[in-house]
């Protein structure tokens, strides 16, 4: 349970075709790819920021003798 299947994948793609036409099917993929990306990126520059804000708040403790 939890994954899919080859009849779900293939019912999917058959509703996507018909509601959007074969045309639009592209772009779509297109847009989701570049969304994906920029999602991916984001969640990176979060993980570098957080690291070094970490960094920084070590930095301050250990300055501070604490």
């Amino acid at each position: 349970m939890g994954r899919i299947g080859t009849t779900e994948l293939v019912l999917i793609l058959v509703v996507l075709l018909l509601l959007f036409g074969a045309k639009r099917i592209p772009d779509i993929a297109r847009s989701v790819g570049k969304s994906m990306s920029q999602f991916k990126k984001g969640l990176k520059d979060v993980d570098i920021n957080s690291e070094d804000e970490n960094k920084d708040h070590d930095d301050k403790i250990e300055q501070n003798g604490e």
